[in-house]
């Protein structure tokens, strides 16, 4: 009896630790991602590099997947969204101890930084990819496995893989399959009320606002603010000009006679550009509202159907390549449809949406609706 007891418990304290080493170490498993390559990847990961995507890649995996992050590219969150950081690295200190490997879209990316931290992954955005290009080569050689993600294509299918693709990384693919079901729910209300209604579509133009009224910046084709109209249903003037994001003639808008105008803010040009529009973390919803107004001002747009129906919008424009930009296009769909989507609350939504997975929660004016929209 006292040796079949101890049998009992042998195989049961066996069978604990298979558990416990199950846990602690990570096994190969096989990615396509969204640059449709074949990856493998010891996983879940615990030296990652993570490039892009933040908020997302803290979204599905929790505020403790810092523990298994080594790197990622620091600019492209303090410089870009300075506010936001400020509000994450207070929440999540452990932000500040992570290495930093330069930014793509400077030029200061580092494959010799990322070498130098060992990382077992190294997670891209499909632009980096695309922009490093033969740069990544030593990774390669070095047998270091690159994931390309991909939210700016702004696609339902997009999203949902890249939000699994992260839940794999992490080994959190319950909550990222709940994420991935919450955003394509939205969308798929949003896209079947635009179905049944059969309304006619209104031409939609969208541009990022960060060189204020003076100078038209970039619009946008089949990414960001150009997929999320095409998305909702709307009809985007500038997708036979640009592929993905860049400046349209001005004639070329004048001459479209856009129904909406939606205009995108972040919070860096608060202080760089007083006649950009600023939105996001921090910005005040008036001085929002003022920068806004200035675009209205410019040459033949008072002529607009946009400005004559009073259906000139402003959107945060950090909120339009990520999980949380559900509310982005409850907001896309209530600016083009708004007879439509009565009922919905994009500012909520993006609201409870950090309030559910993230440990921060923002204040600031993320949406700008004409006042008697």
């Amino acid at each position: 009896m006292m040796f079949k007891k101890f049998a009992l418990s042998a195989s049961a304290a066996v069978v604990m630790v298979a558990s416990m080493l199950g846990n602690a170490y990570a096994a190969p498993v096989e990615i396509t991602d969204l640059a449709n390559r074949k990856v493998t990847v010891d996983v879940p990961a615990k030296r990652a590099v993570v490039a892009f995507y933040y908020q997302d890649y803290l979204a599905v995996a929790g505020s403790d997947v810092l523990d298994n992050v080594v790197g990622f590219s620091k600019a492209v969150w303090t410089d870009w969204a300075p506010a936001s950081w400020a509000a994450f690295s207070k929440a999540l200190p452990k932000l500040e101890k992570l290495a930093d490997v330069g930014e793509v879209e400077v030029g200061t990316f580092s494959v010799e930084k990322v070498l130098s931290l060992r990382p077992d992954v190294l997670v891209l955005a499909k632009w980096q990819y695309d922009a490093l290009g033969s740069d990544l080569e030593p990774l390669e050689e070095a047998k270091i496995p690159v994931v390309v993600l991909d939210f700016n294509a702004q696609t339902v299918e997009a999203h949902v893989k890249t939000t699994q693709i992260i839940g794999q990384l992490t080994g959190q693919e319950k909550r990222a399959e709940e994420l991935a079901s919450e955003y394509k729910k939205v969308a798929t209300d949003i896209q079947e009320r635009v179905a049944k209604a059969n309304l006619p579509k209104p031409k939609v133009y969208a541009e990022f606002g960060n060189k204020g009224p003076a100078e038209y910046s970039v619009s946008f084709g089949k990414s960001m603010w150009g997929a999320m109209i095409t998305l909702v249903g709307g009809d985007n003037i500038s997708k036979e000009a640009v592929e993905y994001y860049g400046p349209v003639n001005p004639e070329l808008v004048l001459a479209a006679k856009p129904d909406v105008i939606v205009i995108s803010g972040r919070e860096t040009e608060l202080k760089k550009n007083p006649e950009a529009l600023a939105m996001g973390f921090g910005i005040d919803k008036a001085e929002a509202e003022k920068r806004l107004a200035g675009f209205a001002k410019r040459p033949g747009w008072s002529e607009l159907p946009a400005l004559k129906n009073n259906r000139l919008y402003g959107a945060y424009h950090a909120n339009s390549r990520t999980l949380s930009d559900s509310a982005s296009i409850q907001f896309m769909a209530k600016a083009i449809y708004p007879e439509l989507f009565v009922d919905l609350d994009p500012t909520a939504t993006y609201l409870d949406f950090y309030k559910k997975y993230l440990p921060v929660v923002p204040e600031g004016t993320f949406y700008l609706v004409p006042a008697s929209k």
